[in-house]
């Protein structure tokens, strides 16, 4: 829990200077962003890399963890069916592709933004925000409770950057492979089921 707080530190801390402009202009710019995500995919590449047991691992998974991604859009589309219900003044469809985004909320909110308006875009970057919140948030709660594949589900499509420490830490080295191969999983399907559900 501790790992968790820390990490929600440093986007509380992120977002504030951000929102008050405290920054110098240059570091606001995309490219900053998506250099240190790729800083932080090289270390999640060099520390498997350095584990001789890592693609072995990967070799001897159970078969049936090759659904996981599968379980993953499945499950998400349930919950967001039956949130739906409550929702008067939002079609399925719209419900749908805001939680198609699974955690990714940088590419959802902006196709969505572009298809169906700000508005909606909007409810997708903070309902993404929030999914990644909460697997930061209550990934050791999810293991203890609901087993070490639970936080790995909940993250959707962060699993293999953002909230791939965390899972690490919390289900352990073993399922690091896991969390990468199904963050891939459903990291590429965000645009096109997105894109399918603002069609409709």
């Amino acid at each position: 829990m501790k790992g968790s707080l820390i990490i929600l530190s440093f986007f509380a801390t992120g977002l504030l200077l951000g929102a008050f402009r405290w920054l110098p202009p240059s570091l606001l710019d995309y490219n900053v962003s998506f250099y240190v995500l790729c800083a932080l995919m090289f270390m999640v590449g060099v520390s498997i890399g350095c584990d001789p047991d890592s693609f072995r691992q990967f070799r001897s998974l159970d078969n049936r963890l090759i659904l996981l991604p599968v379980m993953t859009v499945a499950g998400t589309w349930l919950g967001v069916i039956t949130v739906s219900l409550f929702l008067r003044n939002r079609s399925l469809a719209d419900c749908l592709a805001v939680g198609s985004g699974f955690g990714y909320y940088s590419l959802s909110s902006i196709l969505i933004t572009q298809c169906k308006g700000a508005e909606l875009g909007t409810i997708a970057l903070l309902s993404n925000i929030m999914r990644e919140v909460i697997t930061l948030l209550l990934a050791p709660w999810m293991v203890r409770y609901f087993g070490n594949l639970a936080p790995i589900s909940a993250g959707g499509a962060t699993t293999m950057d953002t909230t791939f420490p965390i899972i690490v830490k919390c289900s352990g080295k073993d399922f690091a492979i896991v969390s990468i191969y199904q963050g891939f999983i459903v990291d590429f399907t965000v645009p096109f089921l997105v894109t399918f559900f603002c069609s409709l």
